[in-house]
Parts: structure tokens; C-alpha cells; sequence
């Protein structure tokens, strides 16, 4: 049974880190772009958009479309970031390890 508490304790451990990198990620800011960086958008690695800023020479009134395509691009390429930023800090902390029910 030694083995059995050596891993709930690794699980614990595991369970704990967890945690604790998904408030560090709340906090992490992460960028997207599109039009060639004349719009950025800015989010939280837990999904949240910050900020969104537009260069004014993309804004044409004649063309309200194109930006409202390029915000969509950015925000959409922030939350990329995000999730991949995400997925990778949780991948660190369960790799090499095989509980059932931590595995991503």
C-alpha cells in the first residue's frame, strides 16, 4: 500500500501545481494580430480579452466589413495563443506521469 499513498500524494502534488499554474495563466497576457499587425488584440491565457488596438488608418467607413474581418482575426488569433499557451504550461505538469483521469 506504500506505493498507493506515494501516488495520491503525486496526484495531490499534481492537483496543486495545477492550480497554481492556472492562476499564473489567468494573469499571462498573450497578443494576436491581423492585418498585419493593424489590429492587435490582447487576452488572458484563461480566455478573457484585455484590450483591442486598431490602427486608424484601417478604419475606413466606406469599409466597415474589412474591420470588423481583421478585429475578428485578432481577437480569434489572441485566443489561439492563449489556449496553446494554456495546454502547453498544463502539458509540463502532467507529462511522464500515467494516472488515470490527469491524462490531457
Amino acid at each position: 500500500m506504500a506505493g498507493l499513498g506515494k501516488l495520491l500524494k503525486q496526484a495531490q502534488k499534481v492537483q496543486e501545481d495545477m492550480q497554481r499554474v492556472q492562476e499564473e495563466l489567468a494573469k499571462r497576457e498573450v497578443e494576436g494580430t491581423a492585418g498585419g499587425g493593424a489590429v492587435k488584440a490582447v487576452a488572458h491565457c484563461d480566455g478573457k480579452i484585455v484590450s483591442i488596438k486598431i490602427d486608424p488608418k484601417v478604419v475606413d467607413p466606406k469599409d466597415v466589413e474589412m474591420l470588423e474581418d481583421l478585429v475578428l482575426g485578432a481577437v480569434s488569433n489572441a485566443l489561439e495563443v492563449a489556449k496553446k499557451t494554456q495546454e502547453d504550461e498544463m502539458g509540463k505538469l502532467t507529462s511522464g506521469i500515467n494516472i488515470p483521469g490527469f491524462g490531457m
